[in-house]
């Protein structure tokens, strides 16, 4: 030990011993005893969890397809109402089932889907530096040999056959138009701040909106 300048020396004593029992606040055994609560504790939030976390993956499995993907059974066909394309660094992927017209769609859209909003772009001709609602809509769909000639999106509230479409479903009024192509939304509205222009969405349409669309679809898709 080492003695100070005056008075008795320092001395740092044991919490076990008598004079530890004494200086320190609560007894070593309690402090002990408390961590390895604490300890425990822990151990089985985590337990908790990570059962939780179990049980969660598999009631609700992990979708590749995104928001708004409804579950399949394996082994089922994926077609635009239950999501079959993928979505890779704003690209939409084909599903394996796809039918080639729906590819071709898909790779139009694919072409012009990082270039900017333009209003009456895609209308004069269907190449253009950047498109509208309607422009984008009707280039993806003449890509894939569906449409001839450029429309409006109040045009394409009659274009096709009425209702929702096995693969490719178009969703137009008289203000908006935009498409769902194997379960991909192709949309120029909902895109992030500073981004404005046809992209692909893995967000289905908002329910309450679709009230005021038609739903229109290409013959056999």
């Amino acid at each position: 030990m080492r003695r100070a300048a005056s008075g008795p020396p320092f001395v740092v004593h044991s919490p076990e011993s008598a004079a530890g029992r004494r200086a320190w606040p609560y007894p070593c055994n309690s402090v002990r005893h408390l961590a390895l609560t604490v300890a425990a504790f822990l151990l089985f939030v985590a337990a908790v969890v990570g059962v939780s976390a179990t049980a969660a993956r598999a009631s609700n499995p992990i979708i590749p397809w995104g928001a708004g993907c409804r579950p399949v059974a394996e082994g089922a066909v994926r077609t635009s109402a239950n999501c079959g394309a993928e979505l890779v660094e704003g690209r939409a992927i084909a599903p394996p089932e796809a039918p080639p017209v729906v590819r071709r769609v898909i790779a139009a859209a694919n072409e012009i889907s990082d270039r900017p909003y333009v209003w009456g772009g895609g209308h004069r001709s269907f190449a253009s530096r950047g498109y509208d609602c309607s422009g984008a809509v009707g280039y993806a769909l003449h890509g894939g040999g569906l449409l001839a000639t450029t429309m409006v999106s109040g045009q394409l509230a009659a274009w096709g056959e009425g209702g929702v479409g096995r693969w490719i479903t178009v969703y137009a009024n008289a203000e908006h138009v935009f498409m769902v192509v194997a379960g991909l939304r192709f949309d120029t509205r909902d895109d992030m701040p500073g981004d404005r222009g046809p992209r692909w969405k893995m967000a289905e349409p908002d329910p309450r909106i679709l009230a005021s669309f038609a739903a229109r679809h290409p013959t056999g898709l």
